[in-house]
């Protein structure tokens, strides 16, 4: 517990500074080095059901998955027409547009044909590569890219990133707490004997409180950020347990041991994988942009 708190303390405070007062391109390159942690566990946990994956190609396009949502969090308009304005990015006004996320996965696909036809691996391992290396660019590199897209959302994108990982920061400390002092139902044995109904029930109640506090700091109807703290929260827990579902797969209690008293990277942000881009789309789809 005391490890678990120590690193808390030593780590929140500058994740909070780099995304308050951080340049996206800050935030660009720190969700690059924790996408490559991240996919580095991953692939660990496929190696304990003796999976190889090809680890250079699928890093190299999940790079690519961030540098591609940084272009694009750099774009100000987009007009019917076709054109794009940018400020500030690194394109010319010949170029039409950046590249979109399709084409770096078009790429990734291409470049897993090529390396499953000539590799020299046995080739009893090219199905479970190719599977391990897509997955690890769907399952986290994708979904974690989403938070630059975010932080550039204008005046309040910082403050929306801020918003979604308080919520998971919160609704993980008080399912913590609660399923430890009162939980007694179990909410999947199977995936995660320490989880109760009590502790997810506190964890959405605490979600709630952040949608109430960060109601003063971003000026969106109450309503609506209530609702996209629900939804990150239920995102949250789900990724969560997705995660629970890998690790009881490989066999491994916790993903790495790269944070004290938290395991490894997986393990601290596995809440934060579905709840950013469900924050994103809600954003999109259902609010107005505020510029």
């Amino acid at each position: 517990m005391l490890k678990r708190i120590a690193t808390s303390v030593v780590l929140i405070p500058l994740v909070v500074a780099l995304v308050l007062w951080g340049a996206t391109w800050g935030v660009t390159l720190a969700v690059g080095a924790l996408t490559l942690l991240a996919l580095l566990e991953y692939f660990a946990l496929g190696a304990e059901i003796g999976h190889r994956v090809y680890r250079f190609w699928t890093g190299a396009c999940a790079l690519g998955l961030v540098y591609t949502q940084w272009l694009w969090a750099e774009m100000r308009t987009i007009p019917l027409g076709g054109g794009v304005t940018l400020h500030g990015g690194p394109w010319s006004a010949a170029l039409s547009r950046p590249p979109a996320l399709h084409d770096i996965f078009l790429l990734f696909v291409i470049g897993i044909s090529v390396l499953g036809v000539l590799t020299r691996r046995p080739l009893v391992e090219a199905l479970p590569a190719a599977g391990i290396s897509t997955s690890g660019l769907l399952l986290v590199a994708l979904p974690l890219s989403f938070a630059i897209r975010i932080h550039g959302e204008g005046q309040f994108g910082p403050r929306l990133l801020l918003f979604v990982l308080v919520v998971i920061w919160v609704g993980d400390t008080l399912a913590y707490f609660v399923g430890r002092s009162i939980g007694r139902t179990k909410l999947a044995p199977r995936l995660s004997p320490k989880k109760t109904w009590e502790g997810t029930g506190a964890s959405l109640i605490g979600s709630l409180l952040v949608g109430f506090v960060f109601a003063r700091w971003i000026p969106v109807p109450t309503g609506h950020l209530l609702g996209m703290a629900v939804a990150a929260n239920i995102a949250g827990q789900l990724g969560d347990a997705a995660e629970s579902a890998y690790k009881r797969s490989a066999g491994v209690k916790d993903s790495g041991s790269l944070l004290p008293g938290h395991g490894g990277i997986l393990d601290r942000i596995d809440g934060l994988i579905l709840a950013i881009p469900i924050v994103w789309y809600y954003w999109h789809l259902v609010l107005a942009p505020f510029d």
